[in-house]
């Protein structure tokens, strides 16, 4: 559906001053911005904009420039029918694997996430702008530093565009108009003759699907309003107010739904009311904040160009109070579709890469809306664990709405019984990157011990005493299939269970339980080893070895990113760490995806070859980005790093890469830190400003012509700093009081 908005004459005195005074908003530049000659002709290649609640992305469709307009809280959020009776359960699934009749249990959790298309995320608008008498431009650009799009023509117009830092609204301000324009508020198509085959959830199902009846516009004076109507008592709005005068066009759009107390219009209004102007220094005043916090300067241009813009999208996509990041975040699919896997959140992985860039790159408040999400639906996954597991505790979705209930799938990924524990390690990292003690015993150390209950209860001890799953998985080998639960520990849940119940031994003692403590740590000694191949190489399970090229290094969690096989345990542990990455790359890359390169190079940093780190991460920006830097998933260089040549976009990728260049530059897993770690020799000119290492240290540093120049850190809280000498190896040792500042070069 489309609505013209037509131009009033007319307006109060303030707006025409307001108008007149408009000039360019200023900009700064950087050389990672980005640059094209022309808009971006497909959705998911559009310059993105976003605050965490609300986004844009910026293209051509057709003959005009378009914004399409997103919120994150659009959700049909419709239940899941099979999710429910007596078979809702683990005993029964497990019922059905000893019995080896498992299509019952497919046709329960696996095809109605496949063939139902909600629950789901859905789009919100789109606003275009005729290139009719314009023409086309001559350039787009993204400048990251203010968070700003500028398109231009030869002819002198040009368009100016962002969306506001911390308030729901987005604004556009033509100048320099040589005719007249007026936007156009654009609906998704949500009804109307005939519906498109069914698609899978991949290349996503029609907007039909959904069954809405088609939303209205109306407009009321220099104001449009678009009101949809979704599933249940759920709706959203999308306002746009604009006001021309002479060759300037400026104005704002909003979009709100039933689940907040915002009203786009009120939104669009006060912001005409506050100007450009005023918006614009507040919404400047977070991104300065936001790139004071941490910066890198990298002598491969590829790969300063990729972190800058993966950083910028970081900063797009999450903020302290907002929902967390899920596969696209504020970007969803403007093609008459839902988006790729129904822009769920995916925590068998995909938000759990997502955040690593947090920690490292010393944005623990971004960070926050993924924990505080995570801490505000805890009665919602505690109810879901005592109804599928039957325990008491808390384990968490594998695959979520918006408001953490299970949408089913891949029920050993998506109804992961390890899958909590892994989330409780973002709590864990946030603790030991902060050393907020408040933040431990109010947070950290209550959800670990939740997690921990549950998995104590789901598993159990065999004859020999040794704690184990009755039936265990990993991701996502062997898919939906029978064969994809091992009667014998996985070591990918191994790994967790590992990390979790040793996690929340360390937290327990921190805070002097004692005797929980003991008790975690009880339950770590039953736990059986690592199970390992005749190599010496990570297996996903006794008898079963790392054979096959594969995306999900799910084997080899205990490397990274949980560290319970870590470098700095000894020659075992590092011969075990060869071994599997040694054999990951004889089997090569044919079905890895792009989030698998990200992930390849955060584990080479940890082992220390910075050289095979950068390789597999120039790869990724090559060959798996688009040409606006969205992750899609497959090879779109056609050199054959990949089987997989789609292109569904999800963001894991891009975050996962950031936290590789962060781990070549800064490691502190171990409680030391270690500087420039795992970078290529040919790295003779590199630096880092204020990098988060565990223990609350702030480290900056630079290398000139190959020898360290400067090394500061900062200490937040105080405490021990222990950091090996870049100079001679040696471990130094300092006793730090909270504010104060150490220089050892």
């Amino acid at each position: 559906m489309r609505i013209k908005a037509l131009f009033v004459v007319g307006c109060c005195c303030g707006l025409l001053s307001c108008t007149s005074s408009i000039d360019r908003l200023s900009v700064t530049e950087s050389d990672s911005d980005l640059i094209f000659s022309s808009l971006a002709q497909s959705w998911d290649e559009g310059i993105p904009l976003g605050n965490a609640t609300i986004g844009a992305l910026v293209w051509k469709k057709d003959s005009s420039l378009r914004l399409s307009l997103d919120r994150t809280d659009l959700w049909d959020l419709r239940s899941v029918d099979s999710l429910s009776g007596n078979n809702y359960r683990f005993a029964w699934v497990k019922d059905q694997i000893r019995k080896k009749d498992y299509l019952p249990v497919q046709q329960k959790f696996d095809h109605p996430y496949d063939r139902m298309p909600a629950p789901s995320k859905i789009p919100g608008a789109a606003l275009e702008f005729s290139l009719g008498d314009l023409g086309e431009p001559s350039q787009a650009k993204l400048y990251l530093n203010n968070a700003l799009c500028e398109v231009t023509w030869e002819d002198g117009t040009q368009m100016q565009t962002f969306v506001h830092s911390t308030e729901p609204v987005g604004w556009f301000v033509f100048k320099n108009l040589k005719t007249d324009l007026e936007p156009t508020l654009i609906a998704p198509t949500y009804r109307k003759a005939g519906i498109s085959g069914e698609a899978s959830p991949v290349s996503g199902q029609d907007l039909q699907r959904l069954d809405y009846e088609q939303g209205t516009i109306t407009r009321k004076e220099n104001q449009l309003v678009y009101h949809q109507k979704g599933y249940g008592d759920f709706s959203y709005d999308v306002a746009v107010s604009w006001h021309q005068n002479g060759s300037t066009l400026y104005g704002t759009w909003s979009v709100t739904s039933s689940m907040c107390a915002d009203q786009a219009s009120d939104e669009t209004e006060e912001a005409m009311q506050r100007g450009v102007k005023q918006d614009y220094q507040t919404h400047l005043a977070y991104w300065n904040h936001y790139w004071a916090q941490s910066s890198v300067s990298l002598p491969d241009s590829i790969l300063q160009k990729q972190y800058q813009n993966e950083m910028y999208k970081f900063g797009s996509a999450t903020r302290e109070n907002s929902y967390p990041i899920s596969l696209q975040a504020v970007w969803t699919a403007d093609n008459g579709k839902l988006p790729p896997w129904k822009g769920d959140y995916h925590h068998d992985l995909n938000t759990q890469l997502s955040y690593w860039p947090t920690y490292i790159g010393n944005h623990l408040s971004e960070g926050m809306g993924y924990l505080n999400t995570l801490w505000s639906q805890r009665d919602i996954y505690k109810r879901y664990t005592r109804q599928y597991f039957e325990t008491e505790g808390m384990n968490i979705p594998g695959v979520c709405t918006l408001t953490g209930e299970p949408m089913g799938g891949w029920i050993q990924y998506a109804m992961s019984q390890t899958v909590g524990a892994w989330l409780a390690q973002h709590f864990y990292l946030h603790w030991k990157y902060s050393a907020d003690q408040d933040f431990l015993k109010e947070r950290a150390y209550p959800f670990l011990k939740d997690v921990a209950v549950y998995m104590e209860q789901n598993s159990k001890l065999d004859v020999n005493g040794v704690r184990k799953l009755e039936f265990s998985s990993s991701p996502e080998i062997y898919d939906n299939s029978l064969q994809a639960w091992f009667t014998d520990m996985t070591n990918f849940d191994l790994s967790l269970m590992r990390f979790l119940f040793g996690a929340a031994a360390e937290l327990a003692g921190e805070l002097g339980l004692n005797e929980e403590a003991a008790h975690w740590a009880d339950l770590k000694k039953q736990l059986p080893d690592f199970d390992l191949d005749t190599e010496g190489s990570l297996t996903f399970a006794k008898g079963f070895s790392y054979d096959a090229s594969h995306r999900h290094f799910s084997h080899a969690l205990a490397i990274h990113p949980l560290g319970e096989i870590d470098w700095s345990d000894g020659e075992k542990s590092q011969s075990i760490i060869r071994a599997t990455l040694k054999k990951i790359e004889e089997y090569g890359s044919d079905y890895w995806t792009g989030y698998t390169y990200s992930w390849f190079a955060n584990m080479q940093a940890r082992a220390f070859n910075g050289e095979e780190a950068a390789k597999a991460l120039r790869i990724f920006a090559e060959c798996f980005c688009l040409k606006n830097t969205f992750h899609v998933n497959g090879d779109q260089s056609g050199t054959g790093k990949s089987k997989f040549t789609y292109r569904p976009f999800t963001l894991e990728g891009n975050f996962a890469f950031a936290s590789g260049i962060q781990e070549m530059l800064l490691q502190s897993h171990t409680g030391i830190i270690r500087v420039f770690p795992a970078i290529p020799e040919s790295w003779k000119d590199v630096s880092f400003e204020n990098l988060r290492a565990m223990g609350a240290f702030l480290v900056s540093a630079t290398r000139q012509n190959g020898q360290m120049t400067r090394l500061r850190i900062y200490s937040e809280k105080g405490g021990r700093l222990m950091i090996v000498s870049p100079v001679d190896g040696q471990l130094l040792q300092y006793e730090t009081q909270p504010g104060e500042w150490i220089t050892i070069i």
